[in-house]
């Protein structure tokens, strides 16, 4: 994406409009889920961002803890009632450790996309793996990606039509690094804002292989947080990965 600097992804104007534009409505059936894997034990997010499932996973009794690259984004969480219940270790969750072991470590809502390259994907299972105790397991929730199977690989999706504003999907893939470019356009009468962002995109049986390269298998796998089965018109999954040993 011409001008575009990955690092600015999820900077302070972001932080602050994220929970209104990012909050899809699953979060109780994803922290039930999460909360059920826990059993009682401690819990990791990577990416945790403005606390959107650490806060009410917290509040329902697990202890969590998060990693975080944004400043911005774990600002806006210590903002929230509870917002200091998370202990956050700064910097890149494929490769920064909180020194700690957990029972559940987790990674939802397609952020493992935001590790641009596969190196980066294996490593954070690596990273993963390393933060789990004995019987501990590491979830991911990913989109299924549908970019490769666009003509062209460049489309715009109407993501919202309204009377008086629209939202628009304008993406443009690149299928030898499997790299998507999407902005999401907002046009309105108050104006016209513009979110990039930039993904790689994987398929599952491709995190199964980064999964067994950390020394860690696929234990089950989810199209919905209620368990529904994933089958081949799950536009989602959610992969539940354990110790091999």
């Amino acid at each position: 994406m011409e001008g575009f600097d990955p690092r600015t992804s999820f900077g302070h104007e972001v932080s602050m409009r994220y929970d209104a534009e990012d909050t899809r409505g699953d979060e109780e059936r994803t922290v039930a889920f999460l909360a059920g894997l826990a059993d009682g034990r401690d819990a990791l997010e990577f990416a945790v961002g403005t606390g959107r499932i650490a806060l009410p996973l917290a509040r329902s009794g697990v202890r969590v803890d998060g990693v975080e690259l944004s400043p911005d984004m774990v600002a806006r969480m210590r903002e929230k009632p509870g917002g200091d219940l998370v202990e956050v270790t700064m910097g890149d969750m494929s490769r920064v450790t909180t020194g700690r072991v957990y029972g559940l470590v987790y990674l939802v809502y397609n952020t493992i996309g935001n590790l641009l390259t596969q190196d980066d994907q294996v490593r954070c299972f690596e990273n993963a793996a390393r933060h789990l105790d004995e019987g501990g397991v590491f979830v991911v929730e990913c989109r299924v990606p549908t970019a490769p199977a666009r003509p062209r690989h460049q489309y715009v999706d109407a993501e919202h039509v309204g009377v008086d504003q629209v939202g628009l999907d304008v993406c443009r893939y690149d299928p030898v690094t499997q790299i998507l470019d999407e902005n999401h356009v907002r046009i309105s009468t108050e104006g016209i804002t513009f979110g990039p962002i930039r993904l790689r995109l994987a398929h599952p049986p491709e995190f199964d292989l980064m999964a067994r390269i950390a020394g860690l298998r696929l234990r089950e796998r989810w199209g919905d947080w209620n368990r529904e089965p994933y089958t081949a018109t799950s536009w989602r999954h959610i992969s539940v990965y354990e110790h091999t040993t």
